[in-house]
């Protein structure tokens, strides 16, 4: 099965800009669907993983641009999953005062967009800026820079344009705990326009040999397709085996092994690197609420979800004796993400970029559902598998140096 091409898919072509781009795991999938788009991102780590990949990006804070900014002039789909750590529920109750901050800022946000667009005075952009410069944690606000982007792109000329041109399409990506910020999200971008849905995801639905569950918004300009992001394979439960479900035969879940094994059979691994029994993956964190119950995957099932942390995690072989087998590399937790193996990981503190990191494999689907370019065909995801193509150039350690 074949992608249809964008072009042929919509009017004109599409090009993404990726608001808090991270090391690349949207920009990858928008590139084995032939989408041009370009990331911003501050964190310097980040950005020399996204340079030695080659995507095309732009090192800085996304509170100082805009979509009228020359280097997002032609960008047609706005994406991003800003920083999400205020919105947690554990704890003290902050995450929950932190939705309450941000439900209110949204809506005054749309009332600056009415007042803006019918030319009345009142409170402007830069007045709630300098509310949210008072919030206890800064990126709490940060939240909000995705509608900021879509009201200006409403209000404001594009650079060497004379007339306003929203996004076609919003694609946000975030943990679970921000579905409720989605929601008051879809409440204002429907009042101006867009058709929206919010939802929970289980990534492993879609191929990735993990359980991740993540909380994802788009708005379109135009109505959805009958079918969005539907599901190609089945939900991971623990100790149930993979059967055929009443929605209709989907593939089972991909364990750890078989994405591996997916790796080692087109030659990409050295013999010398590849794990050749089967491990039992023991996590640094408790089940349960009992911190000595730790969690264990097997590798004939998918991935717990891969976080900043999981260097931590043991690896040990099954059966009696248990001995200790060489932890995740990179390369591996990386594959786990649905990630290519040879993906260039770069910088400080790779193990935080890979577990932060939206799922390609993922994002191809999701991108392929918002943009209403059909469900993703093989030839794709052999794409992904044998990354970086030889028409790909990575930049070596040196360059990426250079351009940082």
């Amino acid at each position: 099965m074949t992608s249809a091409p964008p072009e042929e898919a919509r009017g004109r072509p599409f090009q993404i800009v990726d608001l808090f781009a991270g090391p690349g795991g949207l920009d990858l999938a928008a590139d084995v669907l032939g989408i041009p788009s370009i990331g911003i991102e501050w964190d310097d780590d980040a950005v020399a993983t996204r340079l030695a990949a080659g995507l095309p990006t732009v090192h800085g804070d996304v509170r100082l641009f805009g979509p009228d900014h020359r280097d997002f002039k032609t960008c047609n789909v706005l994406a991003g999953g800003p920083p999400c750590q205020t919105f947690s529920i554990a704890g003290s109750g902050s995450g929950r005062k932190a939705l309450e901050d941000v439900t209110k800022f949204i809506h005054r946000m749309h009332d600056w967009y009415e007042r803006e667009k019918a030319g009345r005075k009142g409170e402007t952009w830069e007045d709630i800026q300098r509310e949210l410069e008072k919030l206890d944690d800064e990126r709490t606000g940060l939240v909000l820079q995705p509608l900021r982007w879509a009201f200006e792109a409403m209000l404001r000329p594009r650079h060497g344009g004379t007339e306003p041109r929203p996004f076609d399409v919003i694609v946000l990506e975030q943990v679970p705990a921000v579905i409720a910020v989605w929601h008051e999200y879809e409440k204002v971008l429907k009042a101006v326009g867009y058709h929206t849905t919010a939802k929970v995801f289980h990534t492993e639905q879609y191929g990735v040999p993990q359980t991740r569950r993540r909380a994802v918004l788009v708005a379109r300009r135009t109505e959805f397709p009958k079918h969005f992001v539907p599901p190609t394979h089945q939900q991971y439960r623990k100790g149930v085996v993979p059967t055929e479900t009443l929605f209709g035969p989907r593939e089972s879940w991909v364990s750890m092994e078989r994405a591996l094994e997916e790796v080692y059979a087109r030659g990409i691994v050295e013999k010398e690197a590849q794990r050749t029994e089967p491990f039992c993956v023991v996590s640094n964190y408790g089940s349960g609420g009992d911190p000595k119950a730790r969690g264990r995957r097997e590798s004939d099932e998918p991935s717990a979800t891969i976080t900043g942390k999981w260097k931590r995690n043991r690896i040990v072989s099954r059966g009696e004796p248990e001995r200790e087998l060489s932890r995740l590399s990179n390369e591996e937790a990386g594959v786990f993400q649905s990630f290519p193996y040879r993906y260039p990981w770069r910088g400080n503190d790779q193990a935080q970029q890979i577990g932060n990191a939206v799922p390609p494999r993922f994002g191809v689907h999701v991108l392929s559902a918002a943009l209403d370019l059909g469900i993703p065909g093989d030839d794709v995801w052999e794409q992904l598998l044998r990354w970086p193509a030889e028409s790909w150039e990575q930049a070596t350690p040196d360059e990426v140096e250079a351009q940082a």
